[in-house]
Parts: structure tokens; C-alpha cells; sequence
């Protein structure tokens, strides 16, 4: 949307003028200092030659200063000046001197007064200063950043046009949160409608999701529907320097937005001025200019008349837990819109969007790429068209094809690969049984994915191989036998390790990571260990929309402590015997898959397939612990 200009150009012209012959005239006035002055160059001689003139008594007259000792010739040489300078030094007996050989001397005459000088002194400071003042008061009047206008809004506001206009068609996988913004775009157009039955509008929508989920692109979507001006502002732009500036900053900006109503205001990462005051009561060090923006916000949000001139506040925030209670209660964001990541339907319409934006081979078939993108959000599925493109690109093709969709979702899932990094002989066969390790366990667990493809070419920054799997369904519970299963597969390949090599390596530090953080969690925070029972031993004081899983333990008992790390143990010991069973149960398909994929280096699609369900389930084991025995 084009960004909404008013200037008029003639007085902006005037000024600019103006300016530039003030200017025209201090340059020249600085200038007239510095040329030389015909009349006033006199040359300079030797102190020497000036007393062995005076001694010749070829000296008429001489008058004399600090600076310099000019004096005249009585008969000049035929081409010697008449008139010359020396610098004096040091010397006591030049006035007997002169007065034994009969020369006129005496102090210089006083200088006669300069213009220029005077023009230079007494006009050009003020001319300076006037100039300066009238910078800045032309970009405070302008809506310029300067130093003057660091209280000024700095909003962008946007109207929509017929070209720009971005509207709830484009805007896919969240269907509900559309539905919650039909409402405020309906009263944007026709509020006469509500205030006749006395109903009132929220003043304020808060949208919450993690990132990357389309919060920015559905506030645009609701100015586009309603064809109304849209103020647009990051959280971080209120807060300054300067005490008071950030409220007056949001004064300011509720001032435009009412000059423009109907219209709306939103406000990007709202968590930046609206965290909770209940944190900084009482502790030295609290952010003073925030919590005076945010009581300004609060003020300008109870201000404002929305039946009369409608301005609807739409945020946006990641961390909707760390909000101040002022904020969300009614009256100012009554509404919370929840933004999250888009199913199966959602990723394909969103898919459908943009790659409508490249072209794509008709062979390309988008619902076998949303089934297997579960858990991205709108922008990583943008960028994956994106990076689809590229590659098409870059292998100088006309179309993306379905092998560039599959290739990107790797890069965004593994990282990129690095064939240049050689790994020898030894590392590469351990690399490779510890993949296959992954998949036949992977293969044989329950967790709801299949396992798509191995590779032993590295990738990203550290992954020396990858097993890739692909969920078959969006889930959105775990059962307690699934995770058991995920740890497993975890440990897949440190068990194809041992059974192989006899030893293990550093190549599973991450798997064994990931493996104890399911293992704590089931224990402390899903209550699924018998000993312990349905209890939760962490404090969900975490984000819920960045990613953050490592939440900090309730203060326990040493007894409990043990117990907690007895069970978790007793889950990761489970999960590994599990492993070694599938593992020397399929030993031979072990080797077949590793000598395999030590040729081809990658093996995915149906001759994957293959092989893995030639594997078979081993004998079922029954577990020593507290945990019900693994599938």
C-alpha cells in the first residue's frame, strides 16, 4: 500500500531558495576573508638586508609593529619595489640605529576598518544560527525525524488502493481468526448498524501466534477489506532516549489516527511497551519511560469515542503471558485472536497462494508437500516456495518441479548441503550404520512418521548424515507410548554404534539431548510415570510461541529429586534396550541398507520403502522399572 503523501511543493520550493542564498552569501562572505587584497601585498625581505639598507642609509622612513617592520627606499633600484617588509627579531639597538643614519620611524599607522570584516563578525554567526533553527523547524513541521521532532509519531500510514490492497483472500490457514475480523471490518463500514441496537465494537483486537504465522498480513487484510487508512508502528518505536518522549509519541499518534477516523492503528511487537509493571515494582532499575508509554496507551485507549469516529487498535505479540493485566482487560484489547500455525487444508490453500507467484510445473503435486511440511507456519511456507524457485533457477530450468519443493523442504529441515566436506573412510561407514539405525528403528516404533529418506551427505553446520522423516497426519496429542517411541528412534543410532563398532562417538550428543529433554518431560510435566503419579514437577512459566520447552523445577524434595532422575533414567535405559532388540533382530537388513546407502549415499521413495519392510519386530521384552513395558 502506497505510503500517503500531502506536501505541497511551492512552499517547499520558497524555502529551498531562500535558504540557498542565505547560504550563497555566508560562503562568499568566508571566502572574502581568506583572497588576497591587491594594494596590501608588500614584499618580504632578510632582516639582514633591511639593516644593511639602513646602514647605506638607503632608508627614508620605516614604521614598525610586532609583527613586521615596513619600511621605504629614498631611490629605488630600477625594478625594486619602493615599499618593503621584514619580520623584526629581537634587536635593542635598532632605534639608535636608525635615528644615527637619519630614518623616519615610528609606530604604524592604525589599520583603517574593513568591511568585509565587520560583514564577517558581526552577520554570518546569526546567519548560521537562523539557518540552523530553520532546518529543524522545517522537519518538525514536515513530520521529519529530526531533533526537533523525536516526540513525533513515526507511523506510517497507509491507504489502500485498488493495486496494493491486500484483502482476506490472500491471507490462508486461518480461518477462524478471519472469522473474528469479519466483525470489525463490518462495523468499519457500517457503524450505524451496531449503534442502533447500542452495541460496541472492541476498541482493541490482540492477535497472538508464534512467528511467522501471518498476524502483520491479516491487520493489513482488515484495512484492505474496510478501505480504511492504516497507521502501522513497531512497539520498539515508542520507547526513546528521552524520558516522556515515548508518551508523547503515543499521544500523537492516537491525535493523526483521530484526523483520519474511521481507520487503524496497529502495533507490532505490542510486548515491547505493554510487559507487565508487576515485575519492576520495587526493584531498582525499573524501565521508567516504558511504563510511562504504556500508561499513555492505556490513557488514549479509555480516550477515544468509538462510536463517533471508529479507530480500532489491532496488536500483535509473541508473548501474550508477559502483557500487563491493564491491557487486556475490557475496554481497551478486548478480544484475543489467536494466530496459530495452519493444518493440512491451510497449508495447502497457503501453498496454492504462492505459488501462484512462480511457475510451476504442472506435474507438481502441492498436497503431497503440505502433508509433509506439518508445523510450518505461513512465512516458512513462503520462503520454501522461495527457495523452490531458486533452485530451479539455478539449475537453469524453466518450471519448478516437485524434486526443487522436495529439495527445499530438506534445506529448511536439515540445512544445506555441503558435498565439498570429505569425511574418510571410517567416519563415513559410522555415519552411515548410524543413520540406518535411525530409520529401521524409526521404521519399527510407533510415533506417527514415516521414515522418507536417508542421507550420508552432510549438512548444516554440524550433521554429518540425516534421517528424514515425514509425519503421515497432523497430530496434535502424544500418547505416552509415542514419545517412548520417539525417544527410541533417538537412540537408534548410537545403538547401530554399539552393535557394529562396539563403541560409540560424539555423532549422538544431539540425539541424546533430545532424547532426555522427552524423557524429563514426561516425567515432570505430563505426570506418565506410576511412581511419581499425576503430577507436574515444572512451573509452566515459559513462552508458549517461541520455542521455549525447558521450563524451571518446582522446589522439590531431595527424595523426589532422585526419584525424578531415577525414572527419567529407568525411560532413556528402556528406550535404549528397545533399540539394540529391533537392531540385532534386523541385523542383516542393517547391513544390507548401510552397504547400500555407503554407494549411493542417498535412498529415499519406494526402494526405501522396500527395504524397511523386510525389517520384523523382535521379541517382546518384558521391562524391569516402574514404566509399562515399550511396543
Amino acid at each position: 500500500m502506497p505510503l500517503q503523501r500531502q506536501d505541497n511543493n511551492e512552499p517547499r520550493q520558497r524555502f529551498r531558495l531562500v535558504n540557498l542564498i542565505l547560504i550563497g552569501v555566508g560562503v562568499l562572505l568566508l571566502l572574502s576573508s581568506f583572497l588576497p587584497r591587491p594594494g596590501m601585498q608588500v614584499p618580504r625581505v632578510p632582516y639582514s638586508l633591511f639593516i644593511d639598507q639602513v646602514s647605506d642609509e638607503r632608508v627614508a622612513r620605516a614604521y614598525i609593529t610586532q609583527d613586521q617592520i615596513r619600511y621605504e627606499l629614498k631611490q629605488p633600484v630600477a625594478g625594486e619595489p619602493s615599499l618593503l617588509a621584514t619580520t623584526p627579531i629581537f634587536d635593542m639597538d635598532l632605534p639608535q640605529r636608525l635615528e644615527r643614519h637619519g630614518v623616519e620611524f615610528a609606530a604604524a599607522p592604525p589599520k583603517r576598518p574593513n568591511v568585509f570584516s565587520t560583514i564577517l563578525s558581526w552577520v554570518v554567526p546569526p546567519l548560521i544560527f537562523i539557518l540552523v533553527l530553520q532546518f529543524f523547524a522545517r522537519r518538525q513541521m514536515g513530520g521529519g525525524q529530526g531533533a526537533l521532532s523525536f516526540t513525533r509519531s513515526k507511523a506510517k500510514v497507509y491507504v489502500p488502493d485498488e493495486k496494493s490492497r491486500v484483502t482476506f483472500a490472500e491471507v490462508a490457514g486461518v480461518d477462524e481468526a478471519k472469522q473474528e475480523l469479519t466483525e470489525i471490518v463490518d462495523f468499519l463500514k457500517k457503524p450505524q448498524r451496531y449503534a442502533v441496537l447500542g452495541a460496541k465494537i472492541p476498541r482493541g483486537v490482540l492477535l497472538v501466534g508464534p512467528p511467522g504465522t501471518g498476524k502483520t498480513l491479516l491487520s493489513k487484510a482488515v484495512a484492505g477489506e474496510a478501505d480504511v487508512p492504516f497507521f502501522i508502528i513497531s512497539g520498539s518505536e515508542f520507547v526513546e532516549l528521552f524520558v516522556g518522549a515515548g508518551a508523547a509519541r503515543v499521544r500523537d499518534l492516537f491525535e493523526q489516527a483521530k484526523k483520519k477516523a474511521p481507520c487503524i492503528i496497529f502495533i507490532d511487537e505490542l510486548d515491547a511497551i505493554g510487559k507487565s509493571r508487576s515485575g519492576s515494582m520495587g526493584v531498582v532499575g525499573g524501565n521508567d519511560e516504558r511504563e510511562q508509554t504504556l500508561n499513555q496507551l492505556l490513557t488514549e485507549m479509555d480516550g477515544f469515542n468509538a462510536s463517533d469516529k471508529p479507530v480500532i487498535v489491532l496488536a500483535a505479540t509473541n508473548q501474550p503471558e508477559t502483557l500487563d493485566a491493564a491491557l487486556l482487560r475490557p475496554g481497551r484489547f478486548d478480544r484475543q485472536v489467536l494466530v496459530d500455525r495452519p493444518d493440512l487444508s491451510g497449508r495447502r490453500t497457503i501453498l496454492d497462494i504462492y505459488g501462484k507467484k512462480v511457475k510451476l510445473d504442472p506435474s507438481v503435486d502441492m498436497g503431497n508437500i503440505a502433508a509433509a511440511t506439518s508445523g510450518f507456519a505461513g512465512a516458512d511456507l513462503a520462503n520454501l516456495v522461495n527457495e523452490a524457485a531458486l533452485l530451479a533457477a539455478r539449475a537453469d530450468r524453466k518450471t519448478v518441479i516437485q524434486a526443487d519443493l522436495q529439495e527445499a523442504i530438506e534445506r529448511v529441515v536439515a540445512g544445506l548441503e555441503k558435498r565439498s566436506r570429505v569425511l574418510a573412510e571410517d567416519e563415513k561407514r559410522i555415519v552411515a550404520y548410524h543413520e540406518v539405525g535411525h530409520a529401521i528403528v524409526g521404521h519399527m516404533v510407533p510415533g506417527g512418521s514415516k521414515v522418507a529418506k536417508i542421507s550420508i551427505v552432510p549438512r548444516g553446520m554440524s550433521a554429518l548424515g540425516y534421517t528424514l522423516q515425514l509425519p503421515t497426519e497432523d497430530r496434535f496429542l502424544n500418547s505416552k507410548e509415542d514419545l517412548q517411541g520417539q525417544i527410541t528412534t533417538l537412540l537408534g543410532g548410537r545403538s547401530a554404534e554399539e552393535i557394529v563398532f562396539g563403541k560409540v562417538t560424539t555423532g549422538a550428543a544431539n540425539d541424546l539431548q533430545r532424547a532426555t529433554d522427552i524423557a524429563e518431560q514426561m516425567v515432570s510435566t505430563y505426570g506418565m510415570s506410576t511412581v511419581l503419579g499425576p503430577l507436574a514437577y515444572d512451573r509452566q512459566a515459559g513462552n508458549r510461541f517461541l520455542g521455549q520447552t525447558n521450563s524451571p523445577r518446582r522446589s522439590v524434595s531431595d527424595a523426589t529429586a532422585q526419584s525424578i532422575d531415577r525414572e527419567v533414567r529407568q525411560l532413556v535405559d528402556d528406550s535404549h534396550n528397545h533399540a539394540l532388540a529391533i537392531l540385532e533382530s534386523n541385523r542383516e537388513s542393517l547391513e544390507l541398507i548401510s552397504q547400500k546407502i555407503l554407494e549411493k549415499e542417498v535412498i529415499e521413495g519406494e526402494e526405501l520403502q522396500t527395504l524397511l519392510n523386510q525389517c520384523k519386530a523382535p521379541e517382546p521384552v518384558q521391562v524391569k522399572g516402574s514404566l509399562a513395558a515399550l511396543p
